[in-house]
């Protein structure tokens, strides 16, 4: 069984999506402030976390990164803001999917089903002088770690496990971003990958971009 933290403040609320994911078949331990969704990832092990922004002690946005603080559980963000720009600044602050309420069962289930797989395929990577650590949500290029957003990461890894294959951009932002799935988004995270790994578009050591159709990960020639 999978066992979900739902950090949400509004009790009926809490209440239907407990219920909902119960009869899916998950545990599911319910919290209503940030510190005490704090102390639950700090203090046991939870499959997902869903979480909602508009908590009465702290705002949703903190608690997504003192969370990421302390685990790589994946977050799942439950909110009704559906600003985009707020999502575009969550996800890149560390939350695995953004949902927008009002939103059915199905809906969250599938969403948990998605994030839940690619915690479960982690494993360990190699390309070249690129070495990535999926469990340990660790790169390092040549011996040297980077620094990566939450977002950067999950980019990077995500098309070092298709390596040598051109992955379209429309599966990337399908797979990474599915609630956003703006091609200046990928643009603009694959210009900040290819800084930190030391190449620029047009001399591209690691990250090829085939032009019109999507990226390929290949070793240094």
């Amino acid at each position: 069984m999978t066992s979900v933290l739902l950090v949400e403040d509004d009790p009926v609320v809490r209440a239907a999506i407990t219920r909902a994911l119960t009869g899916q078949g998950h545990i599911v331990h319910g919290v209503a402030l940030a510190i005490e969704a704090l102390r639950e990832v700090t203090a046991n092990k939870y499959d997902v976390v869903v979480l909602d922004l508009g908590l009465p002690d702290l705002d949703g946005g903190d608690a997504l990164r003192m969370i990421r603080g302390v685990t790589n559980t994946p977050v799942v963000i439950a909110t009704a803001r559906d600003d985009e720009a707020e999502i575009i600044r969550l996800l890149n602050a560390g939350a695995d999917d953004y949902l927008v309420k009002p939103f059915s069962s199905e809906h969250l289930e599938a969403r948990l089903q998605a994030v839940l797989r690619r915690a479960r395929d982690s494993k360990q990577l190699v390309i070249g002088g690129l070495e990535i650590d999926v469990n340990l949500r660790r790169a390092t290029v040549d011996g040297q770690e980077l620094s990566l957003t939450h977002k950067e990461f999950e980019l990077l890894s995500y098309l070092a496990a298709r390596q040598g294959e051109v992955v379209p951009r429309a599966e990337i932002l399908a797979s990474l971003w599915p609630s956003n799935r703006d091609d200046q988004t990928l643009d603009v995270h694959l210009s900040w990958l290819r800084r930190k790994l030391g190449e620029r578009a047009a001399q591209p050591r690691y990250l090829h971009t085939v032009r019109g159709v999507g990226v390929r990960m290949v070793a240094p020639q």
